[in-house]
């Protein structure tokens, strides 16, 4: 695959949908889930996407239960949460999986044009690191992606330029996803 734009997903009534449908947009794809300590995040990307939206910029949702089983709902359930608690207009795929044999082709990717560094430095961090390292240790050389709310940065032309960790600073996404708009 030479971009995105190769890609098809599904949307969450099961429907294939061709990534190259973005194509000329800046793009934010993220793995979310609705139970984990990450999940606020759905309110700063709800503001970027409301904000910028005009300008060629989507935000794609794709939940993911691979990380302590903290999606646990249907796609319906999912997206009742997000737009009921989160206000959510972006548009949200199908449940996937983004680590192992079953990973979403995708997200391996994604995972593999920009591969995990870790989380950064600090307490948390640290443990986030060490969490996830037990969790994904079942999944071995097919590890993509660290945990839940990894985005990735994709500019117009459906190639990835950044990735950012759930522990990256919203407003240093977002300074990027400016940028590259």
């Amino acid at each position: 695959m030479s971009n995105v734009y190769d890609f098809d997903v599904k949307d969450r009534f099961g429907n294939v949908v061709s990534l190259s449908e973005y194509k000329g947009k800046v793009l934010l794809i993220v793995n979310t889930a609705t139970g984990c300590g990450f999940t606020p995040h759905y309110d700063p990307l709800e503001a970027m996407y409301r904000e910028l939206k005009d300008q060629g910029f989507e935000i794609l949702d794709f939940p993911c239960n691979q990380f302590a089983d903290q999606a646990p709902g249907s796609d319906e359930e999912i997206h009742e949460f997000c737009t009921l608690k989160f206000g959510t207009e972006f548009p949200q795929f199908a449940k996937i999986d983004v680590n192992g044999e079953t990973a979403d082709p995708l997200f391996a990717y994604l995972g593999t044009e920009k591969p995990f560094k870790g989380f950064g430095k600090g307490l948390k961090n640290a443990a986030l690191n060490k969490f996830a390292a037990a969790n994904n240790k079942k999944y071995g050389d097919k590890t993509y992606i660290g945990w839940n709310f990894t985005k990735f940065l994709i500019d117009r032309d459906g190639n990835v330029i950044d990735r950012f960790e759930p522990t990256v600073d919203m407003g240093d996404v977002k300074k990027a996803v400016e940028a590259a708009l």
